[in-house]
């Protein structure tokens, strides 16, 4: 299938399921920082990867083989499951407090949520720029160099902490204040990712022992 049918499938399929997690739970369609989320979350996705596909078809090829059925190795099925899932039910969770009402969170802060989410997120897309080797499961590839430019040069997993703003701005973007308790598991499972990913890296990427003495950081400067 060419690349381009598939890149179209897949946003459609995205759009669809991210409408069906967001509005089964909220009961209703009458939900516009759903709407919000969905539109903003499309556009900030769709931008990069039409560049990478024009750019850097290699790089869009890793990122579209993704999910824990992609990964090789078994914690990473399961660390890959955990973290899909904890996005998923963040986004249900946040829809159904809506329904209930649990939560009331003022525009100005939903919209602070929302440029949280897509900072976040242009972040994970900026690095699959800076590092054509970013792929969404974990491997180490022929020829494969070590990336400590850009983003690279503050912390060794930039991508994961552009998933960290994600994480926290989703709950306020969606309107919900009890959604970012799930914020911990979701950080939690990226750590033991990212501690399972330098094992391999370490052994396998010639010069990533050096870099990582170079950065300290994995995840937050000045943190971890």
């Amino acid at each position: 299938m060419k690349i381009g049918v598939r890149l179209a499938a897949s946003a459609i399929l995205g759009i669809a399921a991210y409408a069906l997690v967001l509005f089964l739970p909220a009961g209703t369609f009458h939900y516009w920082q759903g709407w919000v989320f969905i539109a903003l979350f499309t556009v900030v996705s769709i931008v990069p990867t039409i560049y990478l596909a024009r750019k850097h078809p290699a790089a869009l090829q890793r990122r579209m083989h993704a999910g824990p059925r992609a990964e090789t190795r078994t914690a990473q099925k399961i660390i890959s499951a955990g973290a899909f899932g904890t996005l998923f039910v963040v986004m249900a969770f946040s829809a159904f407090d809506h329904r209930m009402g649990w939560s009331t969170v003022p525009v100005w802060l939903c919209v602070v949520g929302d440029i949280l989410m897509a900072t976040g997120l242009a972040i994970a897309m900026r690095v699959i720029i800076e590092n054509s080797y970013a792929a969404a499961t974990i491997t180490v590839e022929s020829g494969q160099q070590v990336a400590s430019d850009g983003l690279y040069r503050f912390v060794r997993h930039p991508m994961y902490a552009g998933n960290v703003i994600m994480m926290v701005g989703m709950p306020l973007a969606l309107g919900s204040y009890w959604a970012l308790l799930l914020v911990v598991p979701g950080v939690a499972i990226l750590v033991l990712r990212i501690l399972d990913e330098e094992k391999l890296l370490k052994s396998d990427l010639p010069g990533y022992r050096e870099y990582a003495q170079r950065v300290r950081y994995r995840l937050l400067p000045s943190v971890w």
